[in-house]
């Protein structure tokens, strides 16, 4: 009974369902050797008061959520460690990916640790919030949140007495996402978690020196990236020839670029006039289905040679262009650093997964109370993220269990509550877009094909097809051949 702690009781002073007189309850714990019991009573002010003279008569002072995340000693970081080792004994699989990923919660005032107006997620807009980076996890139909770091703005980390004031440690400066993600990762690793691929956002993907950091680990990832990302789609010339103008003075850098070398171009303007890339036909995927129909992008993929820390060409990797068909100024930048090998569809997979961390968020926002820590310490808030993320994963293994499903491949969780997951359906060419519209081996993660040759007529506009929402709104059938389980 020891290991035992009631998460839910109310007593008689609850407006519903309360049966527990006070002084029972206390004795009844302290025969059971409970270290504590979680009194969750609904009431209204009286009974609020009532129930906390009636404890205090009993000798035992009810403490508030507050005061267990900032005043309590008990250990956030062995917590954070044992839900890793958990995942890391439970889920490890060769299918796994690592979602790196933010959010920011919107709140008043300046005593919450970290809080400024920035880009706020939330709100859409530039806002009074504070923003915190995250590592989740995802394999086959599971996925959780495995740790999570404040992001101090620099502002704060110039200012110490404000820092002290929010308890927050001399050590906590400011540190870029990218930095702060890597230390995630580097946590979780030390603990045993293993990922297949990493994924994240631009925001990520445009850092070079967070891609090399993660290629030093030996970490393979597909990345979104910027526009501007730059590279060579055929590695230039490299020299080691030493060169002194007019054979005097200070000679040129070695290793450099041979004379002649063509410049490193952004990935854009690859996609819009490198030959290679130009005239490359769209191949077309369905990623997933939603409420509107499925979500359909076309892709072009080719090598690119990226820039290394002295200009000069690194590695080549996997480049992949996606373009939404029914926004043709949609296009997204991916780049991989996986086999030359990989297939495609294991690539897209990978970078179409992250809908998984913002499920996460989603799931602790609306169930859990992620964003409504309300107070002023650092450790508080890093304790309530902790208390969050277990609370998820408990639920998240709950889930599995009671749904009665074996996890795998066929069984991917889909965008939706208890939904399956979308198909990635190829290939199908497209014809290339006209130049106003361009101006405007290691084991597979993904299923085998199951309906080639399959064709998808969406909405079409004859009388014997379904009719769904108004008939401005009806697409045009999307064609299809082959098909992939995201």
């Amino acid at each position: 009974m020891r290991q035992f702690v009631h998460l839910r009781l109310h007593t008689e002073y609850s407006l519903v369902d309360g049966i527990v007189r006070v002084p029972e309850l206390v004795a009844a714990v302290s025969a059971a050797g409970m270290a504590a019991v979680a009194v969750t009573d609904q009431s209204n002010l009286f009974a609020m008061v009532k129930f906390y003279k009636e404890a205090l008569a009993a000798g035992v002072p009810p403490r508030t959520l507050q005061q267990f995340l900032n005043s309590l000693e008990w250990d956030q970081e062995q917590l954070i460690d044992t839900l890793q080792w958990r995942v890391a004994r439970d889920h490890t699989s060769d299918r796994s990916i690592g979602l790196i990923d933010e959010t920011s919660c919107p709140k008043k005032g300046d005593k919450t640790p970290g809080v400024q107006r920035q880009w706020c997620g939330a709100t859409g807009k530039k806002d009074n919030c504070l923003t915190t980076v995250h590592l989740g996890y995802a394999v086959d139909d599971f996925h959780c949140l495995l740790g999570s770091d404040l992001f101090l703005p620099e502002s704060w980390a110039e200012d110490r007495p404000r820092c002290r004031a929010a308890h927050i440690p001399d050590e906590v400066v400011y540190r870029p996402k990218w930095q702060i993600a890597l230390e995630l990762f580097d946590g979780a690793r030390a603990n045993g978690v293993s990922f297949r691929y990493l994924t994240f956002d631009e925001g990520y993907g445009g850092k070079p020196e967070f891609l090399r950091q993660l290629d030093a680990r030996e970490q393979l990832y597909v990345a979104e990236v910027p526009r501007t990302f730059t590279g060579w789609l055929s590695a230039p010339y490299v020299t080691d020839r030493p060169y002194r103008r007019h054979g005097r003075g200070r000679g040129r850098a070695m290793p450099r670029l041979g004379a002649g070398s063509a410049a490193a171009q952004s990935v854009e303007h690859h996609l819009n006039w490198t030959p290679d890339l130009k005239d490359q036909a769209w191949t077309r995927f369905r990623i997933k289905d939603t409420q509107k129909g499925p979500m359909v992008w076309e892709i072009k993929h080719v090598q690119l040679t990226p820039k290394d820390e002295n200009g000069l060409p690194a590695t080549a990797m996997h480049l992949i262009m996606a373009r939404n068909v029914r926004e043709i100024l949609d296009v997204k930048y991916f780049v991989s650093n996986a086999p030359p090998e990989t297939p495609v569809k294991e690539l897209l997979h990978v970078a179409f997964s992250r809908w998984r961390v913002e499920r996460c968020f989603e799931d602790q926002k609306t169930e859990l109370g992620f964003d409504h820590f309300e107070g002023r310490s650092y450790r508080g808030l890093i304790r309530h993220q902790a208390v969050t993320a277990v609370s998820h994963l408990f639920l998240s293994e709950m889930r599995q269990q009671l749904r009665g499903e074996k996890p795998g491949v066929d069984r991917l969780s889909g965008p939706h509550r208890g939904g399956r997951a979308g198909a990635v359906v190829g290939t199908g060419t497209n014809r290339r877009p006209t130049d106003s519209q361009r101006r405007s081996g290691r084991t597979r993660i993904h299923a085998k094909a199951q309906c080639p040759s399959a064709s998808l007529a969406h909405q079409n506009h004859t009388p014997k097809t379904r009719r769904i929402g108004h008939p401005t709104d009806r697409p045009a059938p999307l064609r299809m051949e082959h098909e992939l389980a995201l």
